[in-house]
């Protein structure tokens, strides 16, 4: 595998792709791999002839306050666990490299931003649609493969996509799950040993909601209610926020249908996790 740092050197490499004919898949990461990271990267594999995974710790989609510098890192760590995976080229640029000295410029998608996590981090997609354009710009990946745990952010990538006829695949990859059904995240690791059984309300929530529906429930304001109340049973849990939305376009629903998806985000102690999942096990 290829250790590149230099955006120059990145495009360099991804033109000689180009010019052998062979396809190039992106895997962009904010570093601190897991195996659904991992996941990510072997369906990479199985689609290009080349993956490229990126490792870039983003500071301009996290705002005030936020654990930009906490953020877990262990580069020697991601780079052997991506190289095992079957990467071929880790790019791992410079903060002053990606935003040179009197950068100005930002990529926005109005409207599926404004929702969700956009509504409580408010920027934040902003800074993963100008850094997504701008490793797209570099890599020129044929594909680029994102989990679906990031359900707003995949939907907005592919708006950024489809608007600005960018020639890139998106490929959505379902949602890697501890054994417990906690959806996995490098944030996990800020949890302690009871904070970490608090996160389970999460999928429990999911799964409850399903099993309502299942049953004939799909007024999505009851839902909501008693996935709340179910929720706050745990104790100690901030709800950021509880929205049954359309798949497509992130609106709220009123009646649960076969596009509609929960999607939560809470607060336990410090850290912030979110989860989502179809109501419809079938769709």
């Amino acid at each position: 595998m290829e250790i590149i740092s230099k955006p120059d050197l990145m495009t360099t490499w991804a033109n000689s792709m180009v010019v052998k004919g062979e396809t190039i898949c992106l895997v962009p990461t904010m570093g601190y791999l897991h195996d659904g990271h991992l996941a990510l990267i072997r369906k990479g594999c199985d689609i290009a002839d080349n993956v490229v995974v990126s490792l870039f710790v983003n500071p301009i989609q996290f705002g005030h306050g936020e654990d930009l510098d906490s953020y877990p890192r262990n580069f020697e760590r991601d780079a052997e666990l991506a190289e095992e995976s079957g990467a071929n080229v880790l790019y791992a640029p410079d903060v002053k490299d990606v935003y040179p000295e009197g950068f100005q410029t930002t990529v926005s998608v109005a409207g599926l931003t404004t929702g969700l996590c956009g509504a409580s981090r408010p920027g934040h997609f902003d800074g993963v649609t100008t850094i997504v354009a701008k490793l797209f710009n570099t890599v020129k990946p044929n594909y680029a493969v994102f989990g679906q745990k990031d359900f707003q952010q995949l939907a907005v990538i592919k708006k950024m996509v489809f608007d600005l006829n960018l020639d890139t695949n998106i490929i959505g990859y379902p949602i890697v799950r501890e054994k417990d059904g906690l959806a996995m995240s490098s944030r996990n690791t800020y949890l302690n040993k009871e904070e970490r059984i608090k996160a389970l309300c999460l999928f429990d929530s999911i799964e409850f909601a399903r099993k309502q529906v299942g049953s004939g429930n799909q007024d999505a304001g009851t839902l909501k209610k008693d996935i709340e109340y179910k929720i706050l049973e745990y104790g100690d849990v901030l709800i950021d926020y509880i929205s049954i939305v359309n798949a497509e376009t992130l609106k709220e629903c009123e009646v649960v249908d076969k596009d509609s998806v929960l999607a939560l985000a809470v607060k336990i102690g410090k850290t912030r996790l979110i989860d989502n999942g179809y109501l419809y096990k079938d769709a």
